[in-house]
C-alpha cells in the first residue's frame, strides 16, 4: 500500500485549519476524501467571495 504523500497533507491541513479554524486533530480524523471534498467547497466559496469583491468594485 501506498503512503499519501506528506507534503500534501500538511498542504490540506494548512489551507483547512487557516480558513475553517479546525484544530489539527479535527482535521487528521477526517478521510481524505472528506478532507477533499472540504477543500473543494472552501476553495468555491473563496471563488465566489472574491468574485463578488470585484463585480462590486
Amino acid at each position: 500500500m501506498k503512503r499519501y504523500p506528506v507534503e500534501a497533507l500538511w498542504q490540506e491541513i494548512a489551507y483547512l485549519a487557516y480558513h475553517l479554524h479546525w484544530p489539527l486533530d479535527d482535521i487528521l480524523d477526517l478521510e481524505h476524501m472528506d478532507r477533499v471534498t472540504l477543500i473543494r467547497a472552501v476553495v468555491s466559496l473563496n471563488q465566489r467571495a472574491w468574485e463578488a469583491a470585484r463585480d462590486f468594485a
